[in-house]
């Protein structure tokens, strides 16, 4: 076979070999290495050596030309020399570094995390809210990291950014969102995992201590609040009012479908799948939730009780509706405060939540003359392994009437009579 100092020429000027023959030209720069020709002009890259196992030197195609320059075909059979003089096969540990290349791309935190989201996720209650901080906090960071390399001093830095930005209830979440990751995926055996970055986290450590949260809402607070969301419209003023007169956690009234309620017999049932405790929770529903609902849009596909996307799906933008409600409230306690002569700069909105609608609720039960397991039940908290295993329905009627007590009671605090009014500025000092 004749040598040459093969270059891109003499590559490109090879000439197809006679019909039903092929030819080699050899590299006068790496030993053994050289192209082959076809009769129909097509160009291979070739290595002939005594490969492992083999008495006698044999070809093997190192790729096509065009596909793989001259420059990458030599540093390839310089490469298969070098594993040959060794005593492996180039063969096998290509293969292996396929594979490899293929585990690392799989192992990738985005591609365990995407796993995690599916198969564990996807299945729990508030899946929309939990894969959205998963895709926002970690995997826009660490989507092309393996997940083995993934450090204490990684999961550290997340939540202390969130802590530095004012919300350390949100890294105490995070914190829980990604402990939980990294032990679904231990447990998994799949992804060559055998520790978690956040073994031995102490949340107080690195977040601080998790306060326990006791905001109320005073009776002037609901009552602005109340007509804040008149204001508001829907689909987020109706949603706050079924907060305040059920007691549910948002995300069950967020995901709320027409499908659940039960308006001739008055009920709505939230199912397993949508309950923090795994169990389907009766809310029976007071005429007052009924008058909410009446007014509530109903589409022809969709069955979302609160949606911006005719029903296909629930709304999810809390944050903004908040600010919204906010910007309300405090234009009606400046307007309320005008109306009685007081100075409407005075005025002004006390730092509140979401869920202090819950707690408010559930302290305005402790008013009324209603027992402790009915109310916990009324806002589906159960005792593990008591009422949890109960018929649905049971204590139906002891729920309906603590209900009934709390939206009179709720009523009379929106709604009073006009000498009952206080002063918003006055009540806050």
């Amino acid at each position: 076979m004749p040598k040459r100092t093969l270059n891109d020429k003499i590559l490109k000027n090879l000439k197809p070999a006679r019909p039903g023959e092929r030819y080699a030209v050899m590299d006068g720069i790496v030993p053994g290495f050289g192209v082959r020709v076809t009769d129909k002009g097509h160009r291979t890259f070739v290595l002939v050596a005594r490969f492992p196992g083999a008495k006698n030197p044999t070809r093997r195609a190192l790729g096509d030309y065009g596909e793989l320059t001259l420059e990458a075909a030599r540093t390839k059979a310089r490469r298969w020399l070098e594993l040959i003089q060794a005593g492996n096969d180039p063969a096998i540990e290509e293969e292996r570094a396929k594979r490899e290349a293929l585990r690392t791309q799989k192992h990738t935190f985005a591609a365990v995390a995407d796993e995690f989201i599916k198969r564990h996720v996807s299945k729990t209650r508030n899946a929309a809210g939990v894969e959205r901080e998963i895709r926002r906090e970690f995997i826009d960071r660490w989507a092309t990291r393996t997940i083995t390399d993934i450090e204490q001093l990684d999961v550290k830095a997340v939540l202390r950014a969130a802590v530095d930005r004012g919300a350390p209830y949100q890294a105490h979440n995070l914190l829980v969102h990604i402990r939980s990751l990294f032990n679904w995926a231990i447990a998994q055996g799949d992804y060559g995992l055998d520790r978690s970055p956040c073994d031995r986290l102490q949340p107080k450590m690195v977040i601080g201590k998790k306060a326990v949260r006791t905001r109320v809402l005073r009776d002037d607070e609901l009552r602005i609040l109340w007509k804040a969301t008149d204001d508001m419209g829907y689909p987020y003023g109706p949603l706050f009012r079924l907060l305040a007169l059920t007691g549910q956690r948002k995300s069950e009234v967020a995901e709320a479908r027409w499908s659940e309620i039960d308006l001739p017999q008055k009920l709505w049932t939230i199912p397993a799948e949508r309950m923090k405790g795994d169990a389907a929770h009766v809310v029976p529903l007071t005429q007052d939730a009924i008058e909410v609902l009446q007014v509530l849009p109903r589409f022809k596909h969709g069955d979302n009780l609160f949606s911006t996307t005719f029903g296909d799906k629930p709304v999810n933008g809390f944050s903004k509706a908040k600010a919204r409600l906010d910007e309300l409230i405090l234009k009606e306690a400046h307007a309320l405060a005008e109306r009685l002569g007081d100075d409407p700069t005075k005025a002004k909105l006390d730092e509140w939540r979401n869920h202090d609608i819950r707690r408010t609720m559930r302290t305005g039960l402790s008013a009324l003359p209603v027992s402790d397991m009915v109310r916990e039940l009324v806002i589906a908290h159960t005792r593990p392994g008591l009422h949890k295993v109960y018929d649905q329905y049971a204590y139906l009627d002891e729920k309906r009437h603590a209900l009934e007590l709390w939206a009179a009671r709720l009523r009379s605090i929106v709604a009073p009579s006009p000498d009952n009014i206080v002063d918003f500025a006055q009540a806050r000092a």
